[in-house]
């Protein structure tokens, strides 16, 4: 492969004229003559007997040329583009295809570039890490927590149920006596009190005792997910077969001996207030960094192809995805339970794909201007992680991972620790009641400004279209 000519023939688009060289491509050709020849057959020959040249004469010269190119392609124009300079945006894209040039196959080829960045002042950027307190009231929540799981269930059988109770019932609901479906379970547990069924459903199940046969009378809501039960009335024939609730063990020094490797509830709790106060301060590290990201991405300069948002969207909702299915859902039953589309579940995550290329952009440039090195030492150290994440053997990782890519990664933390390191810190600690007020706060403030960008655009976008259109637009709002 030679690259003949590279030009920007538009902001951020790159031509490339690629010379695939006359032996590599015959080559090429060869290995798709021998790959689809046991497919192919020739009037006077056995099926997958006849000679390359016999199949050209009979399908024409070119019958091999589409698989050779797209074996060869990839590669050649991946190395092409190498040679440029430029890192690609987007696929690459080829037209114009010249099998009869003197130096040997001559590809246009045009892709989107990596565009280039203008950053601000990187270093002294201002920002407050938050620390939530950790305060008893806290320990007390997480030690009940560690209660609820060293309970014992307690069977039920000379009084009637009650709040908090785990009853287990079947039941069989109608619609204007019509079964509906999902409306029918045998042996179903419940916790009273949990509203984990429609409201006033289990209100009517407290008061029962073991072995009663009872209706239940509710109304679904009218936002209910089963569009044929929104806002209906229903009936469930309920049968109560038992009852039980948790006996939760005394928090004494008996309790932390089972729960922990203390001796005593004061060391025990000592502990737990060590892990949660850990945490809090893990959790406003990790803000501290988002905060800086944001102020470091408010600093970037750059005419950003649509399309690396696009792909940085299609990461997020592909990760959304992975992360349902873990938990046994899929986006196509997500999507169908609460109404929303693929549209508006790619807008969601727009936002954050906008700020994730953004500090992409940012670190890439910081590395260049720190002029950071990723040595060897470093290099070895990540892919031993790597391999101990996955539970494989280091050279495993190695070969299923490009060194460059590893390399490229530790580069951008080493210039977001740079960012960090160098950044003017305020530390203050706050309840968690404090916490969670200036959050919806902030979240409010961030709704309206969406919606003000939003209107702000609407003008903008108004210019642009014809008089017909904007009267069209105005008639349909009214």
């Amino acid at each position: 492969m030679s690259l003949k000519t590279s030009s920007e023939i538009e902001k951020n688009k790159v031509e490339l004229s690629v010379i695939i060289e006359k032996d590599s491509f015959a080559a090429a050709v060869e290995k798709a003559y021998k790959k689809n020849v046991g497919k192919i057959s020739v009037p006077g020959f056995r099926k997958g007997k006849a000679p390359k040249g016999i199949i050209e004469k009979f399908y024409g010269k070119t019958v091999f040329y589409e698989d050779a190119l797209n074996d060869l392609l990839p590669t050649e124009i991946d190395a092409a583009v190498k040679e440029t300079g430029f890192v690609a945006a987007d696929t690459p894209a080829f037209e114009n295809v010249d099998f009869e040039n003197e130096e040997g196959v001559l590809v246009k080829v045009t892709f989107l570039r990596v565009p280039d960045v203008t950053l601000g002042e990187y270093k002294g950027i201002e920002a407050v890490k938050t620390i939530v307190e950790a305060t008893d009231k806290d320990v007390d929540a997480e030690l009940e927590k560690v209660r609820v799981r060293y309970s014992r269930t307690i069977d039920v059988t000379d009084r009637a149920a009650q709040k908090d109770d785990t009853v287990v019932i079947d039941y069989a609901g109608s619609v204007d006596g019509v079964p509906f479906e999902g409306g029918k379970a045998d042996g179903h547990k419940l916790k009273l009190g949990s509203n984990s069924f429609i409201p006033g459903f289990e209100d009517q199940i407290v008061g029962k005792n073991n072995g009663d046969e009872f209706d239940v009378n509710v109304t679904f809501p009218e936002e209910y997910h089963a569009e044929e039960l929104k806002g209906k009335a229903a009936v469930f024939q309920v049968k109560l077969n038992s009852i039980s609730f948790e006996e939760l063990p005394t928090l004494d020094d008996e309790f932390a001996k089972d729960a922990s490797e203390f001796d005593t509830l004061n060391e025990y709790k000592a502990d737990l207030k060590a892990k949660i106060e850990k945490k809090n301060s893990d959790e406003a590290d990790h803000r501290l960094g988002e905060d800086i990201a944001a102020s470091l991405c408010d600093l970037v300069e750059a005419d950003i192809p649509e399309v690396m948002f696009e792909k940085e969207i299609d990461l997020l909702v592909r990760e959304y995805d992975y992360n349902l299915r873990n938990q046994g859902f899929t986006l196509e039953m997500f999507m169908q339970y609460t109404g929303m589309k693929i549209e508006d579940l790619r807008e969601r995550y727009r936002k954050g794909a906008v700020i994730n290329v953004k500090k992409q952009l940012a670190l890439n440039e910081i590395s260049k201007l720190e002029k950071i090195e990723v040595l060897e030492g470093d290099l070895e150290k990540r892919f031993t992680e790597l391999a101990e994440q996955y539970n494989m053997k280091v050279e495993e990782i190695k070969a299923k991972l490009p060194e460059e890519d590893i390399k490229n990664e530790l580069a951008i933390l080493k210039a977001f620790e740079v960012v960090k390191n160098s950044a003017k810190i305020t530390e203050r600690t706050i309840s968690a009641e404090e916490f969670a007020k200036e959050a919806q706060a902030k979240q409010e403030a961030e709704e309206v400004q969406d919606t003000d960008t939003e209107t702000d655009d609407k003008p903008k976008k108004a210019k642009k279209t014809t008089k017909k259109v904007t009267k069209a637009k105005d008639s349909t709002e009214e």
